[in-house]
């Protein structure tokens, strides 16, 4: 895709013709930047592709520029997709703790956020922003407007696939969204346009609705590793079955652990391989590194063509500190905004924190003490450096300055697939303690670097899987629906400041799930307060 070139870049000016359904307007307001008319845009042929690279963009920037946000009732780099993706994943776990106080963001981590949370909110419209542009797309790209355009059959054909991709984008986002908040309001290209009120439909009704979608299109989308860089295949689709029926059991009620381990190995037979070394898929060069060898999905970054202090920019200078020694050479990033950081719950899974032993482990204790007893003071708890703005050589990233990232952020990989297919395993949905134990050991032998840290069968169960994902996924934005599977986020499961206090308390189970926005409730009749907890 030249969507463009080895980035994805985002510049679309067909805001006007997209019309986002939802019933709380007031919360999620577009401001026109153009007023060209349907029929002016789509007289380009190009419009097509580029009202696609929109939805894709939708995942890693803010809005049309620096100046037009998409979502408004919120700092406009907070309302970042992937920002708001770690703040409601990462944040309410053991993995990381902010040292910021903006608003309500503490919270999150602290487990006591309200419906009136403003990131929350933010991630809930977010959704549906993406939800939305999804469906304006496939409304736009009908077969009788494709015709009434004169089309020629050789771009229907392409727009056939951009369609596929689409399709993928807004399962991604209802999938978050049932991952999120459970019970949600459902809106497809088939409503109307304008502000009108949804239906809020349940969660096993998304669920099956996603995955129908999935089995729909995945036969149609490009063979794996075939398309352009930042674009779906069938292995994304596959990837996301996936992760639907691994869950399922917490989404529906009813365990689908043979149909996850189908989808793995749908994902595994695919061709991918893992990267040489660990690090280098959190570098600058990880479109071209080795580590686009492992990537399955990932959201696109560049320094100069698509920026915006979200997604990767946010998570490798919000976790860095200017005390730090040379943070420009050491982590490519030019201001160390001191505020990611992690609990000593989570430094305790790594038996050596110095990374010579397992290379996963990327800690700064420069200047750090591990404990927290002020969780408003960056450097208490370690520092996490997983992400540099480097190259593998050491060269910062396209952006000389060190401002704008150039790391694509792994949504998903295969080192995933292989922990995944272990969990199948030892849940019950099928394979071999052999292949299970195999797959953990090649990921062990890559951040070990030998066989020292390989497994054996007695030491493969459920707890000892949770520990792992932690180690080779954390800060990837997984761990707080791993945890809510494993039965270990709320009333099970202590670290730091969990519950709001320094040693950390469980808390109640309805905290599994988040609140739809009180906006929300309020706005719209057929929103009913799922979660009386709240």
């Amino acid at each position: 895709m030249e969507l463009l070139k080895n980035k994805l870049k985002y510049g679309l000016s067909l805001i006007t013709v997209i019309l986002i359904l939802f019933s709380c307007e007031d919360e999620l307001d577009l401001d026109p930047i153009t007023q060209r008319t349907e029929a002016e845009v789509f007289a380009n042929p190009d419009a097509y592709k580029q009202f696609l690279a929109k939805i894709y963009g939708g995942l890693a920037i803010n809005g049309q520029d620096g100046n037009n946000v998409d979502i408004q009732g919120i700092d406009g780099n907070f309302s970042n997709y992937l920002r708001l993706l770690f703040t409601v994943q990462e944040l309410p776990t053991e993995e990381a703790i902010m040292a910021w106080n903006d608003g309500t963001i503490h919270n999150i981590h602290n487990h006591v956020w309200t419906p009136v949370n403003e990131f929350l909110a933010g991630w809930y419209y977010r959704i549906y922003f993406q939800v939305g542009i999804v469906n304006q797309f496939l409304r736009e790209t009908t077969e009788d407007k494709l015709n009434r355009r004169g089309v020629s059959d050789a771009l229907k054909a392409d727009i056939a696939i951009f369609r596929d991709e689409a399709r993928f984008m807004r399962a991604l986002s209802y999938w978050h969204g049932i991952d999120s908040f459970g019970n949600i309001p459902f809106v497809t290209e088939k409503d109307p346009v304008g502000i009108f009120f949804p239906e809020q439909v349940s969660r096993s009704e998304i669920f099956n609705y996603v995955e129908s979608e999935l089995l729909a299109i995945e036969g149609s989308l490009m063979e794996p590793r075939q398309n352009e860089t930042g674009r779906v295949d069938k292995a994304g689709a596959w990837m996301l079955l996936a992760k639907l029926y691994l869950n399922a059991e917490v989404y529906t009620g009813t365990s689908k652990y043979t149909e996850a381990m189908t989808y793995v190995n749908k994902v595994i037979s695919a061709g991918y391989s893992l990267t040489p070394k660990y690090n280098y898929q959190f570098l600058a060069d990880n479109d071209v590194n080795g580590a686009q060898n492992e990537a399955i999905f990932s959201i696109i970054f560049d320094g100069i063509d698509n920026v915006s202090e979200g997604g990767t920019t946010y998570i490798s200078h919000a976790a860095s500190h200017n005390d730090w020694p040379d943070i420009m050479t050491n982590l490519g990033v030019d201001d160390g905004w001191a505020g990611l950081r992690s609990t000593s719950t989570f430094v305790a899974k790594f038996n050596d924190i110095t990374g010579a032993t397992d290379s996963r482990a990327m800690f700064e204790t420069f200047d750090q003490v591990l404990e927290i007893d002020d969780p408003f003071d960056f450097k208490q708890g370690y520092g996490v450096t997983k992400y540099r703005n480097l190259d593998i050589n050491g060269n910062i990233g396209s952006d000389p300055s060190g401002q704008f990232s150039d790391i694509d952020f792994p949504l998903f990989r295969l080192a995933d697939a292989y922990l995944m297919y272990a969990e199948i395993f030892l849940r019950g949905g099928g394979g071999d303690i052999a292949t299970a134990l195999s797959y953990i050991n090649d990921l062990r032998e890559r951040a070990y670097g030998n066989t020292s840290g390989n497994i054996s069968v007695v030491d493969l169960d459920l707890d000892f899987i949770l520990d792992e994902r932690s180690r080779e996924l954390y800060w990837e934005c997984h761990r707080r629906t791993d945890l809510i599977r494993f039965k270990e986020f709320s009333d099970n499961g202590v670290w730091p400041w969990k519950g709001g206090i320094a040693a950390g308390k469980t808390t109640d189970s309805f905290r599994d799930l988040y609140p739809i926005p009180n906006a929300d409730i309020l706005a719209n009749p057929n929103i009913k307060d799922q979660n009386p907890g709240y």
